[in-house]
């Protein structure tokens, strides 16, 4: 049965029957045992996702990290977001879903459809799991705002518009002027 099907015969879900649904061409998330089922990014939010990509990829490898867009993190119980992009200790490859414990830096990427999700219920999940960087990249404005978590909460850490330098230090060092991702005019 197609993912498209299985969402109007139930309301809520465990993690188990989540996972059991499989690999799925749908970006399909787990929020307190609801979907949340998301249409496909713009070609924007794509650019970005892309660039910053193989932006982290370089600095991220070279202490040992990993870098990776869309990925399955259990963030708690009957809660699995994918992020945009994520940095990450050594995982195994082969797991459908990432410990939140082993992610170092989650990237949300604002889209007009999921815009609250990212900016409130996910930077809330993504604090209650003790990540401790959270990236919100602006694509409308080419605006990006670094969090560092502060005991539960996020506090903004640094931000940059184009022409302007994002300068990261954990859990990678690179620097990144949004500028440089924008689609060439």
């Amino acid at each position: 049965m197609t993912p498209s099907l299985l969402l109007g015969k139930r309301t809520t879900w465990t993690e188990s029957e989540f996972l059991a649904i499989g690999e799925t061409p749908e970006r399909i998330e787990l929020f307190d045992g609801s979907l949340h089922v998301t249409p496909g990014p713009t070609p924007i939010h794509q650019r970005f996702a892309g660039k910053l990509l193989i932006t982290l990829t370089p600095p991220a490898e070279s202490i040992g990290l990993l870098v990776f867009e869309g990925i399955n993190v259990r963030v708690g119980t009957n809660r699995i977001p994918i992020p945009d992009l994520a940095i990450t200790t050594m995982i195994d490859l082969e797991e459908l879903v990432v410990d939140a414990s082993a992610v170092r830096l989650v990237c949300e990427i604002l889209s007009p459809s999921n815009a609250t999700t990212d900016r409130v219920l996910k930077m809330r999940y993504y604090a209650d799991a003790g990540i401790p960087w959270y990236l919100l990249v602006a694509p409308k404005t080419a605006t990006f705002t670094l969090y560092k978590l502060d005991g539960a909460n996020y506090r903004e850490h640094a931000t940059a518009s184009p022409g302007e330098l994002l300068e990261l230090t954990e859990p990678v060092v690179a620097t990144i002027d949004p500028a440089d991702l924008l689609p060439p005019r």
